[in-house]
């Protein structure tokens, strides 16, 4: 009881924060602080994304008595409530299921010890520049006692964990060229070797993590006050915010929302809705009246595929990692590709050859048990999650739109399931959706407000982050089919 009103307290305190270092609080103690010698921070953002109104979330959460629960269960597990649990909070149900997932995985007894954790969550994060995630975890890696010097560079942490470099980098960028080799020369490194359940746990956690930095960026998480890139000792303007605050692009909540509307005529994003609607109805139209034969349903899923690669934003531009996420990771100029361009072939991965449920699942559950029931429970929570509802629309059907979400993703890995028509996804996703789903889930620090907006655009924000939710477990899905296929072959 006291540990659900200490996490009561600790989600009302950023509240109470918020205001007394907003703008408008500053000059009222200003003069005596200085007097004092005390440097205030300011938060640099407008609450834990920098993509949705603070209010918004933050209505949610306080509406919400399943939240305050769940606000208690993370409070009390981590000691904080970070902003990545405070913008799931639209999705109670998938964020109890996350929560509990990461918490195994971090905490409870597993073949890993916990700095390990830790610091493979670090390198992870790294591989997409997620500063977020990893500040995140070099704190909590030297809470549980990991030594100092490993966070000045990969090159002095053990060469056991050296050498999941390359596994963390392909894994992160380019899976599908994942093989056994890469796994036995894992398992067989003499003194620095892994066991076969360690391994199971490291690549769980690097496809969590991977994930997860898709959906830091592609939700636009803020660092806490309290974090580098949070706060900003500088004072504000009289205008509300200072100098600082334009130049990193975080405005007030009220011109956030301007700026995201504007040129955007509201009839035309509502005719958008309506356009998506009548095409969900036509396609079950066809579906009940005729179906595809095998070879066009793989025809379809090969030109699909290859308009895929052809899918990037004219946003996309290099991002050069800083010193502090690069010192992680090696071979920083590796990165996505795609998997068949420059003539490389790589064979199509046929889900009905090797799938999660049937092969991924237990693999897991044996050499790590119950993990692979966590998460398969979050998988199905993620694919199976509906409200009935379209931006204004309400009793929808929403599985054809979520299948080809997810059957996309899984598309742009090489990934094929025999029993769908690929000729869908066209019709139900179109290009500006299709940008932000690739660069989400493939080079998710390229992302920008911009194609967060241009997505949509009549959709609630509680959609947006449903989307995001869609995209991380399928990522994680793609990732772990690729690796444990590895790990299977290895083994037989």
């Amino acid at each position: 009881m006291r540990l659900a009103t200490a996490a009561s307290e600790a989600y009302t305190t950023p509240l109470a924060v918020s205001e007394l270092l907003s703008c408008k609080q500053w000059g009222a103690g200003r003069d005596q602080n200085e007097e004092l010698g005390i440097r205030i921070p300011r938060p640099l953002g407008q609450g834990p994304s920098r993509f949705i109104p603070e209010k918004e979330i933050l209505q949610v959460g306080s509406e919400d008595a399943q939240m305050h629960a769940l606000f208690a269960d993370s409070f009390a597990a981590l000691g904080r409530l970070d902003n990545i649990t405070l913008v799931m909070v639209f999705h109670p149900q998938y964020l109890e299921s996350f929560l509990k997932t990461q918490h195994y995985l971090l905490q409870m007894d597993g073949p890993l010890p916990l700095h390990y954790r830790h610091y493979i969550g670090i390198m992870a994060a790294a591989r997409h520049q997620c500063s977020y995630l990893v500040n995140l975890h070099v704190n909590d890696f030297l809470h549980v006692g990991g030594d100092p010097k490993w966070l000045n560079g990969l090159e002095n942490a053990p060469q056991k964990l050296q050498n999941l470099g390359e596994l963390n980098k392909v894994l992160a960028h380019r899976p599908w060229l994942i093989t056994k080799e890469h796994i036995e020369g894992l398992l067989k490194a003499e003194e620095h070797s892994w066991s076969l359940a360690e391994l199971v746990h490291a690549v769980v956690l690097l496809t969590h993590y991977h994930s997860l930095a898709s959906f830091t960026f592609g939700c636009g998480i803020s660092p806490e006050i309290h974090c580098d890139g949070g706060h900003t000792f500088r004072p504000p303007s009289v205008s509300n915010y200072c100098i600082c605050d334009i130049t990193n692009g975080n405005h007030t909540v009220d011109e956030m929302q301007v700026n995201s509307t504007e040129n955007v005529s509201v009839s035309d994003s509502f005719f958008e809705v309506e356009a998506l609607m009548e095409k969900m109805r036509q396609l079950q139209e066809c579906r009940d009246e005729e179906e595809a034969s095998q070879e066009e349903m793989a025809s379809r899923f090969e030109i699909e595929k290859r308009e895929s690669m052809f899918v990037f934003s004219s946003d996309d531009e290099e991002v050069t990692p800083a010193r502090d996420v690069s010192r992680h990771f090696e071979d920083p100029s590796y990165g996505y590709k795609d998997f068949s361009r420059h003539g490389m072939h790589v064979p199509t991965f046929r889900v009905q050859d090797y799938c999660w449920e049937d092969h991924g699942y237990s693999l897991v559950n044996r050499l790590y048990p119950d993990v692979g029931q966590l998460i398969d429970e979050k998988f199905h929570i993620a694919y199976n999650l509906t409200y009935n509802t379209m931006a204004m629309h309400k009793d929808v059907d929403t599985s054809m739109l979520r299948r080809a979400i997810w059957n996309y993703i899984h598309c742009m890995f090489g990934i094929r399931y025999d029993d769908y028509d690929y000729g869908e996804i066209n019709q139900l996703l179109d290009r500006s959706f299709k940008v932000y789903i690739k660069t989400v889930v493939c080079t998710p620090e390229k992302v920008t407000k911009r194609m967060y907006d241009s997505f949509w655009r009549q959709f609630k924000h509680s959609e947006k982050v449903h989307v995001n939710l869609l995209l991380i477990e399928a990522r994680m899905q793609a990732e772990l089919l690729y690796a444990l296929r590895a790990i299977t072959r290895y083994m037989t």
